[in-house]
């Protein structure tokens, strides 16, 4: 009886071997790993916000609309919790992708307004902080592009036979992916206007 268990369980195993559900559990758990990485990153943006709002906000007290709009997108990030079962739900992944981007958008416009100070440009803790912060977009640019390849390396894995049938006895679904929201805009060449802006009237 037991000779024919050790059969019966080689069988199975050669069975799933063949059939991708150890290649299809080796690129999930790649999946999570890299998800990891894409959240560490954007967990490390976050920590910075605070300090790079505070060092802005000594200098240039008057733009509260800019800084108060970067706090609100860093809040409504950290309201978000970045788990694997994200990955699992297009939903919310989405949320989490919009989650980002309005943070993205709201440090941009922040480094827009620094411009129009010199001085605090020039303060050494600002160096610093912006050095950091651009050190962390670059840190956040490999992690997506590793979990956009790893996520299509597993979507690809699912859909192919036979792996597909394992794929659909076992419930494992396509990953959502990063995509890019303004694809329009981004599509659109940006105006580059040298010209300063006139003075405000009094």
């Amino acid at each position: 009886m037991r000779k024919i268990l050790t059969v019966l369980a080689a069988l199975a195993s050669l069975s799933l071997t063949n059939c991708g559900y150890n290649a299809i559990q080796s690129e999930d758990e790649q999946i999570k790993a890299n998800w990891s990485e894409v959240v560490n990153q954007y967990q490390r943006r976050a920590d910075l916000v605070p300090n790079l709002v505070n060092s802005v906000k000594g200098f240039a007290q008057q733009e509260k609309d800019v800084l108060l709009g970067v706090t609100n997108a860093r809040a409504k990030v950290g309201s978000i919790q970045a788990t694997p079962e994200v990955l699992n739900d297009p939903a919310a992944f989405q949320k989490f992708q919009a989650a980002q981007s309005e943070l993205s958008s709201a440090l941009s416009r922040l480094l827009v307004v620094t411009e129009n100070y010199p001085q605090l440009k020039s303060d050494a803790l600002f160096k610093d902080l912006m050095s950091q912060l651009e050190g962390t977009e670059n840190r956040i640019t490999v992690a997506r592009n590793r979990y956009i390849k790893a996520v299509q390396d597993y979507n690809v894995t699912i859909r192919s036979f036979p792996t597909n049938l394992t794929a659909m006895t076992f419930g494992y679904k396509e990953k959502p992916n990063f995509s890019v929201e303004n694809e329009k805009e981004i599509s659109t060449a940006p105006k580059v206007d040298f010209n300063p802006a006139p003075a405000p009237s009094k």
